[in-house]
């Protein structure tokens, strides 16, 4: 008996609608394995790596990495979230003298204006950061001796905490004192505060203005005292040229590597304390520092002239 074409055909397409299809293929265990591998360092950059070099070696299986990332994403928030929580905790908690971090420099300085010579110098910066307050303490010292006479000594210690208001905006206080007897003061005294606002927070540059009332008072070697109200303008700037270069613009810090400009303005005398600084990095702990200083009073002392700098070559411990 001849069976019809047509119904050969039928059978056929019926034959191959009841056969099943094959089943997607597994991810293949060797490449689990790197996968599982890559997540077991804890170095993200790696595993994204490793899993982008998995998706293109295996096409076809792109859905089950997929749940393999979004399942190490969920991990690593959650991973992330307990710590900065546990930071914070810490932060909260801890006693007066904890989480302070600081520098210490050490080097030579070149003086011209007042004095001119050549010289030691030293710094220290130790800062305490808080949630919202952080607190910093500076302190430095030029000295030279010659022949058994002194001739060049210079002191600076300043404290300044603020507060974090918003995101941008923070509140300051500044206790600061000097005293440069070739200068022509015993004494300077300086108390200011006020307003900042941070215009640039980026990894590689940051930028903050602050601007207050200032009183200060001046005690002069000949004897004579002033004290004055005043106004305070300040510019902190930073900016990492490369990992390992960096430029600064410092006033009275010259152990930190962040930078500030100050100026304090009032009727009799303005002075602009201002840094230019080049920190090298030599490797996480040590870096070596190039600066040239400017102090400027508008009014100096009788016999004192109006402008000093100091040249400065140091290396920088972090602590």
């Amino acid at each position: 008996m001849t069976v019809p074409a047509r119904f050969l055909t039928s059978l056929l397409a019926l034959g191959a609608a009841l056969t099943p299809l094959p089943a997607l293929a597994a991810l293949p265990d060797p490449v689990r394995a790197m996968i599982d591998a890559a997540i077991a360092t804890g170095d993200e950059t790696k595993v994204r790596t490793v899993i982008d070099l998995a998706r293109t070696t295996n096409p076809d299986d792109g859905a089950e990495i997929d749940a393999i990332l979004a399942a190490y994403e969920t991990r690593l928030a959650e991973a992330k979230a307990a710590e900065a929580a546990a930071k914070e905790e810490a932060i909260r908690t801890a006693g007066l003298f904890e989480n302070w971090s600081g520098k210490g420099e050490f080097g030579a300085f070149r003086a011209t204006g007042n004095s001119s010579n050549t010289g030691i110098t030293a710094g220290l910066t130790v800062q305490r950061q808080g949630i919202d307050w952080k607190h910093k303490l500076t302190a430095r010292v030029d000295y030279q001796r010659a022949n058994g006479t002194t001739t060049r000594e210079q002191f600076l210690v300043r404290y300044e905490p603020n507060y974090k208001v918003s995101e941008h905006f923070y509140v300051y206080a500044l206790g600061q004192y000097e005293r440069d007897r070739f200068q022509g003061f015993s004494g300077r005294y300086a108390v200011s505060g006020g307003i900042g606002y941070q215009v640039l927070d980026e990894e590689d540059i940051q930028l903050a203005v602050k601007a207050g009332p200032a009183y200060r008072v001046t005690n002069f070697v000949d004897g004579r005292s002033e004290s004055r109200i005043a106004g305070l303008v300040g510019l902190d700037f930073d900016w990492a040229i490369t990992d390992r270069l960096k430029l600064t613009q410092d006033a009275n810090a010259v152990a930190e590597t962040g930078g500030s400009a100050v100026v304090i303005v009032d009727s009799n005398n303005t002075t602009l304390d201002l840094v230019i600084g080049l920190n090298a990095k030599i490797n996480s702990s040590l870096s070596a520092r190039l600066s040239y200083t400017i102090e400027y009073d508008s009014n100096p002392p009788p016999g004192a002239v109006r402008t000093d700098t100091q040249s400065r070559m140091t290396l920088i411990y972090d602590f």
